[in-house]
């Protein structure tokens, strides 16, 4: 069985909610990627999230980020180990275990499906979304990219909200858990209150 295409993962989301929605309004956090799994299914079931909220996710269908890496070769172990390279580092690569780096690597056929959806067409219209929308980002190294793309979901989605986090990187669940975690209850309480 191979990974999961978009298709499957915005189902099972969309299944989630479908349940949770029953109980309480849905509220759905998506960091990196799983922002865009998170967006496509609020367009696909927008009757079901009163919320989404995402951490630097990649939009390359409203602004693509020049990034002077080479295209992905069609290696996924290869691809896994560079990933996690240029995500956690090359000592935090070195110091795992040969087990670890395997187990790492066996992420590579999901990490080359995600990097096929960010070359293909846009899997929804955020400009015809109706549930809102806040994209937080850091002032780290993406820092620049993240703001110009905030104004261009301005140009396209007015009602898209943008925050940017000080001193934060990429990885702001791991570094900066606490800070991020105050920003997302605030979020869900300024929905909840406005419901």
């Amino acid at each position: 069985m191979g990974p999961a295409t978009l298709d499957q993962l915005v189902g099972d989301l969309v299944a989630i909610a479908r349940r949770e929605a029953t109980a309480a309004p849905v509220v759905v956090f998506g960091h990196s990627f799983g922002g865009v799994v998170a967006l496509a299914a609020a367009a696909r079931e927008p009757s079901l999230f009163s919320l989404v909220i995402l951490f630097e996710s990649p939009l390359p269908w409203i602004l693509a980020r020049q990034s002077g890496r080479p295209e992905p070769t069609n290696d996924p172990d290869r691809e896994a180990e560079l990933f996690f390279r240029r995500v956690m580092s090359d000592a935090a690569w070195e110091r795992l275990s040969e087990n670890e780096r395997e187990s790492r690597r066996l992420d590579g056929p999901a990490l080359l499906a995600d990097l096929a959806v960010m070359r293909g067409p846009a899997p929804f219209d955020l400009a015809a979304m109706s549930t809102p929308v806040v994209l937080i980002h850091g002032d780290a190294h993406l820092g620049e990219h993240y703001r110009e793309l905030s104004a261009k979901l301005a140009s396209c989605r007015p009602k898209v909200r943008t925050i940017e986090m000080a001193h934060t990187g990429h990885g702001a669940h791991l570094s900066r858990p606490g800070p991020l975690g105050e920003i997302i209850t605030r979020l869900i309480e300024e929905q909840c209150a406005s419901a």
